[in-house]
């Protein structure tokens, strides 16, 4: 089982270093423009090896994805180089677009000629857009993005913190745009089944206030991070080291991705089970009738991303 990372920055090699502790992969190959990076990164982690689940890394170019069944693209401008920072920019992540779109039309078709039958999975900010630039630059190819995955396990990990209980027994799913934009599935979370309002009912608390708590931690999560260490990055590579095992174990997980839908035109996060060829199916979620807006608002708006810059032309270039 081989996987790709393309682009060895910070969350790249977060991503590595996941994907070896975990033992994701038997064979993980670490790409990036910088030769000599690739190089020592893989040299550095394979040090660790001996003491983890048996696997080999090697840096290579993109001719040494041939074979593999997922490449994950991290390469691109993050958000503290983009100048994506602000708290009070409705635009968030898409400010990214434009700079990154060119990323991708360097890096997908040198990936979809070295490994054609592998998924491609999009990391890079803004992920949902970039995946769409990414199915038009490879029509063939099995594209989706790392999608709002990451949020939902904020979400999770706040709502069991404000709730006293593990996160792992907490379901709460973001959907729509990994951005400004995103949806808390509020009326869908519970803990072991148990809907979250019952629960904040039977303990006395203020569901308003939590309400507002959770939601806020969940979107400013990124800012939070950034403002301290300068990137997102750990909690994106695990999310990607577990991407990797989902595709090539071929495990039919149920999580929220970005799928392209062809209603919509764009791609956006819904509970999505993923397995060898990528997203093989979207379940559609109950929501209530604010989600729904919400929801709608979110697909809008990326729906104006892809319409204009850099994207757009890119677009119109593939077509």
């Amino acid at each position: 089982m081989k996987a790709g990372i393309i682009g060895i920055g910070s969350v790249g090699r977060a991503a590595a270093l996941a994907a070896m502790q975990r033992g994701s992969a038997n064979e993980l190959v670490l790409v990036d423009r910088t030769a000599t990076v690739s190089k020592a990164v893989a040299l550095d982690l394979g040090y660790g090896i001996p003491l983890g689940p048996s696997m080999h890394i090697v840096a290579g170019d993109y001719s040494a994805l041939a074979g593999a069944g997922i490449v994950v693209v991290t390469a691109g401008v993050n958000e503290k180089a983009g100048g994506a920072t602000d708290r009070n920019d409705p635009s968030g992540r898409l400010r990214l677009l434009d700079k990154n779109v060119h990323i991708m039309q360097d890096v997908i078709p040198r990936v979809a000629e070295s490994a054609p039958e592998a998924v491609i999975v999009i990391a890079t900010d803004p992920p949902d857009p970039l995946a769409d630039v990414a199915r038009a630059l490879a029509p063939k190819a099995k594209v989706f993005s790392t999608g709002t995955f990451l949020d939902s396990l904020r979400f999770r990990k706040q709502l069991g913190h404000a709730l006293g209980v593990n996160p792992l027994t907490v379901r709460a799913d973001v959907l729509g745009e990994h951005g400004k934009s995103e949806v808390l599935h509020w009326s869908g979370a519970a803990i072991a089944g148990v809907p979250w309002k019952d629960v904040v009912a039977q303990r006395g608390i203020d569901e308003k206030r939590l309400k507002a708590r959770v939601d806020e931690a969940v979107r400013l999560a990124n800012i939070d991070i950034i403002e301290g260490i300068g990137a997102s990055q750990y909690g994106i590579g695990i999310v990607i080291a577990r991407l990797i095992e989902v595709v090539l174990r071929d495990e039919k997980l149920v999580i929220p991705v970005g799928a392209h839908s062809r209603e919509h035109g764009v791609t956006f996060s819904l509970p999505s089970v993923v397995g060898v060829a990528g997203v093989e199916s979207v379940l559609q979620p109950r929501l209530d009738g604010e989600e729904q807006e919400a929801l709608a608002k979110s697909i809008a708006i990326l729906r104006d991303a892809l319409a204009r810059g850099e994207a757009s032309k890119a677009l119109a270039n593939a077509a």
